[in-house]
């Protein structure tokens, strides 16, 4: 599904963000992305959105050479993708149906497609009452299910969360990879860049870490069950 081959990545100040980095991450698999602030994990994340390019190496996804992908074709490429930020990103003026639409509405859904794809997302993530309300009146941990919903809403292949626990409290962090575990349980990849190394600790899935640019270790966290 998506394998990064002696990636790097040098930003036009002369910092390199990432050096020589390879893995593979399979159809279905969950992994976590751990290191400090500044080793490179939203570099990585953003060359997976199309938002940055490799200076060197080859990224694919299912097997295609992103570093040959036209810029006319990308918005294509970003539908097979849901990410999910720190800070929700959420528009305040508009309803929280309104705000997970937003993904559809701009791919062309007709209104029909759009209201039945929202509402199942919505009830995915324990929000489909809410639909009505602005999002400046639900808690932060319902705002950052909002955001996964409208990540999720156009069915991708593959979910990003950068720092999705870092503004919440340990019970509403651990709802959160839940949801995150319910996605990759019905075969979406995600990869999820966190601090959180508590939480991650309490999970058995893989963890990769990178410390200045380079991925230091990489392997299934096993705990002890």
């Amino acid at each position: 599904m998506i394998r990064f081959d002696n990636i790097s990545k040098r930003y036009p100040s002369g910092l390199e963000a990432l050096k020589r980095v390879s893995f593979e991450l399979e159809a279905g698999e969950m992994a976590f992305l751990t290191g400090p602030s500044g080793a490179g994990k939203s570099t990585l994340l953003k060359l997976l959105m199309l938002m940055e390019r490799p200076s060197s190496g080859t990224l694919l996804i299912n097997g295609k050479n992103l570093n040959r992908l036209s810029r006319s074709l990308i918005p294509s490429y970003r539908r097979q993708i849901g990410v999910v930020f720190q800070n929700h990103q959420l528009l305040s003026d508009r309803t929280v149906f309104e705000n997970v639409a937003l993904p559809l509405q701009i791919s062309g859904y007709p209104p029909s497609e759009t209201g039945r794809r929202v509402r199942a997302a919505l009830d995915g993530v324990g929000l489909l009452g809410k639909e009505t309300h602005n999002p400046l009146t639900l808690s932060g941990g319902e705002q950052q299910r909002v955001g996964i919903a409208r990540a999720v809403v156009h069915k991708p292949k593959i979910l990003l969360a950068d720092e999705p626990t870092g503004n919440l409290d340990p019970a509403l962090s651990a709802e959160i990879m839940a949801l995150f575990r319910r996605f990759q349980s019905v075969g979406v990849t995600v990869l999820i860049a966190t601090h959180d190394i508590n939480l991650i600790n309490s999970l058995d899935h893989r963890i990769m870490h990178l410390e200045d640019g380079m991925l230091t270790d990489d392997g299934a966290h096993s705990n002890g069950q």
